[in-house]
Formats: C-alpha cells, sequence, structure tokens
C-alpha cells in the first residue's frame, strides 16, 4: 500500500478555496468589500511570494466564523460548494484521486486552509483523510483562533507524521509515498516523499523540480 498526499488549492482545486471563500462571503454581503477585498488579494499575493505570515493570515481568515452560528455557516457554505468549489474539480483532478483511491493506497488531502472550508471539499472528492488547519471551537460555535500546528510549510510535515503515528506508521514505513502540489510553499514536505509531483506548478516550483528531477504534470489540460 502507497502513501498519497495531495494539495488542494491550486492542485486538485484550479483555485484557492480560502481566497474563494472570503471573495464568497463579500459577494454575499456578509463581509465588507471595501475593508476584507483588498486585504484578501494582498494575502494572496504573499502566499503567492512565500512571505505569508500564517498567524496574521489565520486571525484574518477565520474571524468571521466566530460571528455566525455553525447552522449560518453551513448554509452558507452548501452554497459556496455549489457556485464556486465544484466548477474548480476539473475531470483531471477527479481521475487521479480516483486512480490512486483504487490502487487501495493510503490517500489524504493536506492543506493549509481550515477544515471547516476544506471537509466538505475532501468528501466531494472521496478522500477519507483530511490534514488541515484546525479552527478552536467551543461548545458549537468557532472562536476565530486556532488549535494545534497550522498545517503550512514545515507544519505540513510535523501534521503528516503526527497523524501517521497515531497509527503506528511513518513515511519511510510505506513502499512509496507520492504528494502532489503547486506551490513551492509545499516543498518542505515534496522532500519528504519518495514521489514528489509539481502539479501546474507556480515559477518557483517549477524551476526546483526541474533542478531535482521531479515530475511535472498538468490537470488543466
Amino acid at each position: 500500500m502507497d502513501l498519497v498526499l495531495f494539495d488542494l488549492d491550486n492542485t486538485l482545486l484550479a483555485g484557492d478555496s480560502d481566497y474563494e471563500w472570503a471573495r464568497f462571503l463579500i459577494e454575499q454581503g456578509v463581509l465588507d468589500r471595501a475593508a476584507y477585498e483588498s486585504r484578501n488579494d494582498e494575502f494572496f499575493r504573499q502566499y503567492q511570494a512565500g512571505t505569508l505570515d500564517i498567524s496574521e493570515f489565520l486571525e484574518f481568515q477565520l474571524a468571521p466564523l466566530a460571528r455566525h452560528s455553525r447552522a449560518q455557516l453551513d448554509a452558507w457554505h452548501s452554497q459556496f460548494m455549489a457556485n464556486k468549489i465544484r466548477p474548480l474539480i476539473g475531470a483531471g483532478a477527479r481521475a487521479l484521486v480516483r486512480d490512486h483511491l483504487r490502487s487501495g493506497a493510503l490517500c489524504a488531502i493536506v492543506t493549509a486552509t481550515n477544515s471547516f472550508v476544506t471537509a466538505p471539499i475532501a468528501r466531494e472528492l472521496g478522500v477519507e483523510h483530511l490534514i488541515a488547519t484546525e479552527p478552536e471551537v467551543r461548545g458549537d460555535a468557532f472562536t476565530g483562533k486556532t488549535t494545534g500546528i497550522p498545517c503550512f510549510r514545515g507544519g505540513k510535515v510535523l501534521r503528516v507524521e503526527q497523524w501517521l503515528a497515531s497509527a503506528g506508521r511513518a513515511i519511510e514505513s510505506f513502499p512509496a509515498s507520492w504528494f502532489y502540489s503547486d506551490s513551492h510553499n509545499d516543498v518542505p514536505l515534496l522532500e519528504r516523499v519518495t514521489r514528489p509531483v509539481a502539479v501546474d506548478p507556480d515559477d518557483a516550483l517549477r524551476t526546483i523540480a526541474a533542478s531535482r528531477g521531479w515530475q511535472v504534470i498538468s490537470l488543466r489540460s
């Protein structure tokens, strides 16, 4: 049995679910456009440049969850899935996931985006295991804070190792381990697997992949 890990945003999705969630809330009038749109765009640029302060971003991204009931958030998310997310899931991404699942591999989505936004997306893709940044919950409400290690850069490696250790496994215990990602931010986890794959990579990752002989594929064509 192989281990197969998938990044989500701009890898299995032809877009970024974090960014799209904020845009969706702005379009619904939940967030003030003037206050949030420019900050959302700036955080996205910082992520692409590799300069994102994850703590500052999560404070911005999770704050709206604490202002509304879980029932209201779930209702918005259902609409978000229909309007924003399903159109971003291409046939290539679905086929890639399906083929690995049918091979009997242990599959997981590993994403910096919080689990409220991404858990329904993982279910849509048929992936049981999700390793994501976890928003803190008290009772049935989000607090606007995180719990545990953010699943970002080196934090992805730590979270995957913790997940496997809880089942008495390690990355090295699998005959082959795969990680599919588009971003240079994911180099730490790409370096930990035996089969790193750059998927529609950003310029920095494309250069790294070429220098190291990593496979490069596209799920957009």
